[in-house]
């Protein structure tokens, strides 16, 4: 009987352990989505919807971009590529390259682009700017030598 008792015991305790471990398993996954969440929330298709100009880190002044161009930025995991159409020139303006983004800030390292673009490109293949992500906008802002915020894109989510 105390065999019986025994086995029983120890097949409860199998299958307490078995639902534990799914229960870790699962829990592990959504904790792995999570991250994959936030790693990816950049990944998409946006376009620039205006812009803010800074004054003492104070937005003085804001413009909508509609009138003036149209931009589109597409992130893929590890990859970035913008086109701007400028309504009054049909000058070809594109960059296309490598980004990261951690902690409020996105660097963008460009690798070609544009005939006027692969000019900026020979001087400065990296941008860096401050970054405000949130689920259907972004703001990337440019900052100053001292730390200053001087302007800022601002992108609302388009796929």
């Amino acid at each position: 009987m105390k065999a019986y008792i025994f086995i029983i015991g120890l097949v409860f305790l199998t299958i307490s352990s078995c639902k534990d471990a799914e229960a870790s398993a699962s829990s592990m996954s959504e904790t792995n989505e999570d991250v994959a969440e936030v790693k990816n929330g950049l990944k998409g298709a946006w376009e620039l919807k205006g812009f803010y100009n800074y004054k003492d880190n104070v937005v003085v002044d804001s413009f909508s971009n509609n009138t003036i161009s149209r931009q589109v930025k597409m992130y893929t995991d590890t990859k970035v590529m913008w086109c701007k159409l400028l309504k009054t020139d049909s000058i070809e303006f594109f960059g296309y390259g490598s980004y990261t983004y951690e902690d409020g800030i996105l660097t963008e390292t460009l690798e070609f682009g544009s005939a006027f673009m692969n000019d900026v490109i020979e001087e400065q293949e990296e941008f860096t700017f401050q970054f405000e992500l949130k689920p259907d906008r972004f703001e990337q802002i440019e900052i100053d030598e001292d730390g200053n915020r001087v302007y800022s894109e601002n992108y609302v989510r388009i796929e």
